[in-house]
């Protein structure tokens, strides 16, 4: 893998899974429109490269310590499941916020999706996974110049998705009927609760 447009396809790639996070974009973007989910998908990468720049500078063991993945489950756990309770119990204000264009700070989508990035299990997992591998075959090929340059094409890709993930949401919105954006807004909502159970069951089987 050395053409830098490789990179910028695997930054989409790394962007693209469905999970919690992209739920909860998806669900920003239907009820607040494009450049609040455009904002949350920032803040979503920028806990991302928070992870890429601890990878590089080689923390992974004390993150991979039981202790860390029992307290990464947890606070996943909570986060997931608090946020798509909330936004379950306000699908129905859906029409209220397209009609009268009344949304939440930018703030708070910028701060929702860096900590729900951050605090889920899967993102850390992923990353490091991921990343750590690509960083090891990178390091025995080419210089600290260049390994800067492809970590800088994935996280373009991860821009372009993030982009699309926005214009999806904002086109949705304006198109797609009051019902449907309901629907779609609980679908994703039941999605994050989901997710979260999930990581309370492994919060629960690492400590117990």
């Amino acid at each position: 893998m050395n053409s830098i447009f490789t990179y910028i396809f695997l930054g989409v790639s790394l962007a693209a899974p469905i999970g919690p996070v992209n739920a909860a974009q998806l669900d920003t973007g239907i009820k607040n429109g494009f450049f609040h989910a455009w904002i949350f998908g920032l803040g979503a990468l920028a806990a991302e490269v928070l992870y890429m720049i601890m990878v590089y500078v080689g923390v992974v063991q004390f993150i991979e310590s039981p202790f860390m993945k029992t307290l990464l489950w947890s606070f996943g756990c909570f986060v997931l499941t608090y946020t798509g309770v909330e936004s379950l119990l306000t699908a129905n204000k859906i029409e209220v916020n397209v009609r009268k264009g009344k949304t939440i700070p930018l703030r708070r989508s910028l701060l929702s999706g860096f900590f729900m990035s951050l605090l889920n299990p899967l993102t850390l997992l992923f990353w490091l996974g991921i990343y750590g591998s690509i960083l090891a075959e990178t390091t025995e090929l080419f210089t600290g110049s260049q390994i800067f340059i492809y970590s800088i094409a994935i996280i373009i890709g991860n821009l372009s998705w993030d982009v699309m993930m926005a214009t999806v949401s904002s086109v949705a919105r304006r198109f797609l009927s009051m019902r449907l954006l309901k629907i779609i807004s609980i679908l994703s909502s039941l999605s994050m609760i989901g997710f979260g159970v999930y990581f309370g069951i492994q919060a629960y089987q690492a400590l117990f």
